[in-house]
């Protein structure tokens, strides 16, 4: 009988561990959607089908094949990998922002290790401002100076087989039971959102585990290739003190250009 209720315990312990996860993330971000809500009332983009021939959503950069980003926290680099062939507008936003310097000096606000290695979470602009109280951070978005509006972009995921990614709908949402392109494994960098899934705009996160229940729901566009002890080393409030493409900034195309 001991022996017994140890195997269920452990069976209870590993389906809560993922759903407790994926709470983790969507309470994280909840305050992202409330915030964007009052700030610009901005509405969820279009759905775009994956069969569609035509690059949707004009309006925001994109990344037309492959860059390496170079970012540096406590002076060790961390190399990423950014894939616009499998994941285009939100490889290209994220692009955009390192060029742009955005990161720089940008907060790690969120470290989840325990019960299990989860995620390392940062990149909200209001990171920059000292009187922001940590209690807010999480909440925050890029303002494009362009338009005085937080820049928000779809999720984007590509299924595996298809000719294009799915824009603004779950693979749950979508009825797609094929995995994605670009999974969830250890060392994958993915884009942080609320529960509206065009919400998502310059949070990012580190997984710092293989984390295949979040596949299909939030839309990873890259891969640590070097660095990622220096990623497992992150503590809660460290910075990023650069970002830079090192390569393939000539792949990004923004609008009007």
């Amino acid at each position: 009988m001991r022996s017994f209720r140890m195997a269920w315990l452990k069976q209870i312990r590993a389906w809560l561990l993922p759903v407790l996860a994926i709470a983790l993330v969507l309470t994280a971000g909840c305050s992202v959607q409330s915030a964007k809500s009052t700030s610009d009332g901005a509405s969820p983009s279009p759905v775009a089908s994956s069969t569609s021939s035509q690059q949707p959503y004009a309006n925001l950069p994109s990344l037309a094949g492959e860059a390496t980003v170079e970012m540096i926290v406590k002076g060790s680099p961390i190399t990423i990998k950014v894939d616009g062939t499998n994941a285009p507008v939100t490889a290209g936003n994220f692009v955009d922002l390192v060029n742009r310097g955005v990161y720089n000096g940008l907060v790690f606000h969120r470290v989840v290790r325990e019960p299990q290695p989860f995620v390392v979470q940062g990149g909200d602009p209001q990171g920059s401002d000292p009187n922001v109280p940590a209690s807010r951070l999480g909440t925050g978005g890029f303002i494009d100076p362009e338009t005085s509006k937080e820049r928000s972009i779809p999720l984007e995921i590509k299924p595996q087989g298809a000719d294009a990614p799915v824009y603004s709908r779950t693979f749950e949402m979508a009825r797609i039971s094929s995995p994605p392109v670009l999974r969830h494994t250890r060392g994958a960098v993915a884009m942080a959102r609320s529960q509206n899934p065009d919400s998502a705009s310059a949070q990012f996160y580190f997984a710092l585990a293989d984390l295949g229940f979040l596949d299909g729901s939030y839309a990873v566009f890259g891969y640590v290739t070097n660095g990622m002890d220096v990623v497992d080393g992150i503590q809660q409030g460290d910075r990023i003190e650069s970002a830079r493409v090192t390569a393939g900034l000539e792949n990004l195309r923004t609008p009007g250009s």
